[in-house]
Parts: structure tokens; C-alpha cells; sequence
């Protein structure tokens, strides 16, 4: 039998977690979040003061939207902080970019490391509105290869109506930045209908099931995005 009190221990332990990961690369962070506190706090109890007056009801009413208010708004923060921290630490890493596009749910569907090669340079797959996107992690070079190749292989599969998107994650011309990948993907047209898309997921898991299973990477994992992914995203 689960234990009711695991979810809330859990969700916190998260948090701690980021929070040590984010204050790595932004030492200040304590402090910035006591500032941003203290300073909605006060702002909202002075505009709450100013509309609903000072008597009993409106001084509980006043501090309970402080705290609700000043509360949000550090959370807020401290999750955008976290995950500028996050892509600091886990960029140029193996791996960073199929961790990246996790981050994407609803209405997507991200399979890692569809196609691989002995230097463990990754191609990455996303199928979603916009159709089929490979993304490359690794050598330019080699990866835009690699992807080339997965291209013409998943435009075999999926037919000619469906676009297929090559992106390379990096820093080169032409490259995806980590920290805009996921924003890059969602913000790519939408091409491809609904019920497309099923179609498209049953026709790719046919390719895959062609394929040999993807190596274990030998590289250190970008074990701190994870983290702070979860803890964003509940």
C-alpha cells in the first residue's frame, strides 16, 4: 500500500536536488529568491491594503495573498533559473539533447538515439505536428552524415506529406543551441493533421524494429538536467 506522504517527500527532495544543482553555476540564488520574496510580498500587501483596507478580515486577507502571491512568483523564478543552470551544465555532454526533448509531452512523441554510429555521434527522433524531426548530437561532421542518412530512410517510410526536419544540436553555424532546442521544435509549423501523426508513429515502428538496439553511451549523462527536468515538470 503507497504511502500518502512519499508524493509530497518526494517533490521536495526534487527541489532540494535542484536547487544544490542551480546554485553551482549561480552562487547568488538564496539571495535572489529571499529578495524576490520579500519584495512581491510587500508590493502585493500594500496594493491588497490599499484596495480592501486594514480591518481583521482584510489583514488575513492581505497576508495570505502575499504569501500565495510572493511564493509564485519565487517558484517561478527559481524554475527558470534552474533550468538556465540545467543547460549550462548539461551542455556538450552525450546525451544532453535527447534529455532536452523529454521535456516535450503532450502532443509529441521523442524517441532517443533512433540512429547511432561506433563514435557514438546520436540522431534523436520527434514526431509531432510539424511531422518527423532528427535531431543530431555529436561530431558535425559525421552527424550530418548520420542524419542525412536517417532522413532519407524515415522520408521512405513516412511518404512525401510528411516533412521531415533535420536539426543539429550546437553552438556552429546552422546549429541549434541547446538551451533554444526545445523552443526551436515547438515552435516549427504545424504540417501534418492529427490522425497523420498516428499514421506516421505506426509506419517509423516498423523502421524501427528493423534496427539493432542503441548502445549504452560511455560518456558521463547529464544526470543534473534530469533532475531539475523533473522537479519542473511535477
Amino acid at each position: 500500500m503507497s504511502n500518502p506522504a512519499a508524493v509530497p517527500q518526494g517533490r521536495i527532495a526534487q527541489m532540494r536536488q535542484a536547487y544544490r544543482n542551480t546554485k553551482q553555476t549561480d552562487p547568488r540564488l538564496g539571495w535572489i529568491l529571499l529578495a524576490i520574496w520579500v519584495v512581491t510580498a510587500a508590493i502585493t500587501a500594500t496594493l491588497s491594503t490599499l484596495l480592501v483596507g486594514t480591518g481583521w478580515f482584510s489583514i488575513i486577507l492581505t497576508v495570505f495573498l502575499s504569501i500565495a502571491v510572493a511564493s509564485l512568483a519565487t517558484i517561478t523564478v527559481f524554475g527558470r533559473r534552474a533550468e538556465k543552470s540545467m543547460y549550462q551544465q548539461a551542455e556538450g555532454q552525450l546525451g544532453a539533447g535527447g534529455a532536452a526533448l523529454t521535456m516535450l509531452r503532450r502532443g509529441w512523441t521523442v524517441k532517443q538515439a533512433v540512429g547511432f554510429n561506433k563514435q557514438q555521434d546520436v540522431v534523436h527522433r520527434v514526431i509531432g505536428r510539424p511531422g518527423v524531426i532528427l535531431v543530431g548530437e555529436g561530431s558535425p561532421g559525421r552527424t550530418k552524415n548520420l542524419l542525412t542518412s536517417e532522413a532519407k530512410k524515415h522520408a521512405r517510410i513516412v511518404g512525401e506529406d510528411v516533412p521531415v526536419t533535420m536539426l543539429m544540436v550546437g553552438r556552429g553555424e546552422g546549429e541549434v543551441p541547446l538551451p533554444k532546442l526545445v523552443k526551436t521544435v515547438r515552435k516549427l509549423p504545424k504540417k501534418i493533421k492529427g490522425a497523420q501523426q498516428t499514421e506516421v508513429l505506426y509506419k517509423v515502428k516498423a523502421l524501427d524494429s528493423m534496427r539493432p538496439a542503441a548502445p549504452m553511451p560511455r560518456g558521463p549523462m547529464p544526470t543534473s538536467m534530469k533532475g531539475a527536468r523533473k522537479m519542473m515538470r511535477g
